[in-house]
């Protein structure tokens, strides 16, 4: 059960880091007036889906990432072609609300005829030729095309991503990090609720884990034990001076005097050393006392843990470029693996690494690299300063290779944590 749970933990603070992101491109995108298709939380096979109003909510298989589909971000809808035949069904304010290119015969209630002018775009009329009378009518803005049992919503002009203004559309773009940075931020003050600040002056040392086969086990020493005096000298709060007598006395038999609820006893250990670290050692860390952060300080805190660790962020993407190594990446494997390792520890610790992830993500995703939202506001700054936006194809092209690439190095590094998994 432990291990369903931990399961569960990782893959919902993923969902949650990219619906939050995803979140904030859709709504956005939204008030700006465009046309959102689908918004999708993962990639590859369809788990889930449903229709809401005029957008496809979808769950895929793999959790690592999302999208939310605008209309005019890629090739719209198959054109009709001139003398093509299709067939059209009306709503009751006699305006095209269907329309079918193809098992014309199955179709009923509609109107079949040879297309003759289509303009789906700017006047949303469609020109049939039906038995020789030719009649134009009206296209509602949300009408449907039916292919293949598929159902696709025209865009007209206005409700296309690269009709809005460069402030509209900027805003769409940057509001998915953003949405990240606010998450990230939220998170950090749930952590410091749930974790509490650590007390400045402490007046004892309490026991906090126990290593397991090291001398403490051994001489029945619990979690929560209060450590009173080693070798007859007090030790109060420093926890400090604990792990210096215990560091000079390798090998020495020690005498411990601890505290258990309201009883005193007493314990012989001869501390022995651990695998990398020096001095003697009888395995036991501190529990951290903690008292519970006022809103003042979760606020200011919070700030405080989201400038230090952009501060690590660009400190590490510093170190990849100077001296780029392939086992300091993490791809979506090794990150999901050391976020199960993360969960094991409690619900606090993994509120923390969110966090951290999330603000990560939301950083990331405003590099200036090729199908990144960070590429993305570059081309739209180019656009602002020439008073034209660059040629779609070439964009696109930039987008694509970037894409390309950006897909090549995922492969290198998943193969690279998968190879990590197997040989430890």
């Amino acid at each position: 059960m432990e291990m369903v749970r931990v399961v569960f933990l990782t893959v919902l603070m993923f969902f949650v880091l990219v619906t939050v992101h995803e979140w904030g491109h859709y709504f956005f995108a939204k008030r700006a007036g465009i046309l959102v298709r689908e918004f999708a939380i993962g990639f590859g096979p369809k788990l889930f889906s449903y229709r809401r109003g005029e957008t496809q909510f979808t769950l895929r298989l793999l959790p690592f990432g999302g999208y939310a589909r605008m209309a005019g971000e890629d090739p719209e809808i198959v054109e009709i072609g001139q003398g093509q035949m299709i067939a059209v069904r009306l709503g009751q304010d006699n305006k095209v609300k269907n329309i079918y290119l193809d098992s014309l015969d199955t179709r009923r209630n509609v109107i079949r005829g040879e297309a003759q002018f289509t303009d789906l775009e700017d006047e949303l009329k469609i020109r049939l030729d039906v038995d020789g009378e030719v009649t134009t009518y009206d296209v509602h803005p949300q009408a449907m095309m039916i292919k293949g049992g598929q159902q696709t919503q025209i865009a007209p002009k206005d409700r296309q991503f690269g009709s809005k203004t460069v402030g509209q559309r900027a805003l769409a773009i940057v509001a998915g990090p953003v949405m990240n940075f606010i998450l990230a931020f939220v998170l950090f003050a749930l952590h410091l609720q749930l974790a509490g600040i650590p007390i400045e002056n402490p007046t004892v040392v309490r026991i906090g884990d126990i290593s397991a086969g090291m001398p403490a086990e051994e001489a029945g020493l619990k979690v929560g034990d209060i450590v009173v005096s080693v070798n007859g000298e007090q030790i109060g709060g420093d926890y400090m001076k604990m792990i210096e007598l215990t560091s000079a006395s390798k090998g020495k038999e020690m005498d411990w005097v601890l505290q258990r609820g309201s009883e005193t006893y007493e314990v012989t250990m001869i501390p022995r050393t651990m695998e990398g670290e020096e001095g003697g050692k009888v395995g036991i860390t501190r529990d951290v006392e903690t008292r519970k952060a006022g809103f003042g300080e979760t606020i200011s805190k919070s700030g405080t843990a989201m400038v230090s660790t952009t501060e690590l962020i660009f400190t590490g993407f510093k170190r990849l470029i100077n001296n780029f190594n392939m086992d300091e990446v993490s791809g979506p494997v090794g990150t999901f693996q050391m976020t199960g390792q993360i969960a094991m520890q409690g619900i606090d610790y993994l509120t923390y690494w969110a966090a951290i992830l999330s603000l990560y993500l939301g950083i990331f995703n405003l590099l200036p690299i090729p199908a990144l939202d960070g590429s993305r506001l570059v081309f739209l700054g180019v656009e602002a300063l020439r008073g034209k936006p660059v040629d779609p194809n070439r964009e696109g092209m930039v987008h694509f290779v970037g894409f390309a690439l950006l897909f090549l190095v995922m492969i290198a590094v998943t193969y690279n944590d998968i190879l990590r998994l197997i040989t430890g």
